[in-house]
């Protein structure tokens, strides 16, 4: 994914101030060998890529005055009310770099699970991201968490997750509930429905006695 940005001379609350106001965001780059370098990025393109999953999980292209290189978003502020990003910063990469990074995490195949399925369970995400750690050619876009074989009761951690080649998750020795299935209060499954219906329909009516 390309980003274009430009240098900037001025700095100071003042300068920022001013670049916000013709539609421009301050921000940074560091890393690397080279030194930490500002700049500035068109606000309304920032702002869109930064709806945008992989703009978060994904090496960038940073072009700066027509010269490109490979950068990773470090972090980004917002305005406390305002669709306004007030800066933001980029890490640069190469493909060894070692990193450390927050990676979404893609639920798939609730609805086939026997939670949902045959009891009519309700599938919680516990988390959204995780923790992760690898080169930067490896980082992926997401994970993927494959709900297909959860049941009622049972839970997703961390260690259940198949992780891409050279990915390992940052747990700090805990295994993280990842997710989980559930009966909400109050509802019958269709399976309990039948099962008690069976019966009633079974029975045979009493015989009438003599008068």
């Amino acid at each position: 994914m390309k980003v274009v940005a430009f240098k900037r001379e001025l700095q100071g609350t003042g300068a920022s101030r001013r670049l916000r106001i013709s539609g421009q965001t301050p921000g940074i780059v560091y890393g690397g060998a080279d030194a930490p370098l500002n700049i500035a990025l068109d606000h309304n393109a920032l702002y869109h890529a930064l709806k945008k999953e992989v703009f978060h999980s994904s090496i960038l292209d940073l072009e700066i005055d027509g010269k490109s290189q490979q950068v990773l978003l470090r972090d980004f502020q917002m305005h406390a009310f305002k669709q306004l990003v007030l800066h933001a910063d980029f890490q640069r990469v190469d493909a060894n770099t070692k990193l450390h990074k927050k990676v979404a995490l893609h639920f798939i195949n609730a609805d086939v699970s026997p939670a949902v399925k045959l009891h009519g369970a309700t599938i919680s995400h516990v988390i959204a991201d995780l923790d992760v750690s690898c080169v930067a050619s490896e980082l992926p876009e997401f994970i993927t968490v494959d709900l297909a074989n959860i049941d009622v009761g049972h839970s997703i951690h961390v260690s259940d997750l198949a992780l891409p080649k050279g990915v390992t998750a940052v747990t700090h020795g805990k295994n993280q509930t990842v997710a989980t299935a559930s009966v909400p209060a109050g509802h019958v499954s269709a399976e309990a429905t039948a099962a008690a219906a069976a019966p009633a329909a079974d029975a045979k009516p009493a015989a009438k006695g003599k008068k």
